[in-house]
């Protein structure tokens, strides 16, 4: 891919070996001044554990099956691997998963902090 990816659109990404071959939704922001061609990605599972570390994701018809965004596998894709492209989730369900990872990584109490101070 060379064009900047935009946050909720899906891709289908090999994930080596072990992870398989995945969708992935972009979860970073879009800033045509990033210093790398890195996009931040959560991959999409069947697997749901009904965990906080998941999002049930809506039915839509550009991807086989409704998973679950899995918000503890977070990593970065480079865009040049970023070639499959599915379709875009609307900003609900971004956010949600935007929620989810705030919780994940325990922003919400730097949050609080930051305006305490």
């Amino acid at each position: 891919m060379t064009r900047q990816p935009k946050i909720g659109e899906v891709f289908i990404v090999d994930l080596g070996l072990v992870r398989k071959v995945r969708p992935v939704v972009v979860m970073s922001r879009e800033d045509p001044q990033a210093p790398r061609a890195v996009a931040i990605a959560v991959p999409l599972s069947l697997d749901d554990t009904a965990s906080r570390y998941e999002v049930r994701m809506p039915r839509v018809p550009w991807l086989k099956s409704q998973g679950v965004a899995n918000v503890q596998g977070v990593f970065g894709v480079q865009f040049h691997e970023l070639t499959n492209y599915r379709g875009r989730f609307e900003r609900s369900v971004v956010i949600q998963i935007q929620k989810a990872l705030l919780w994940a990584l325990d922003l919400e109490n730097l949050a609080r902090h930051l305006s305490a101070t």
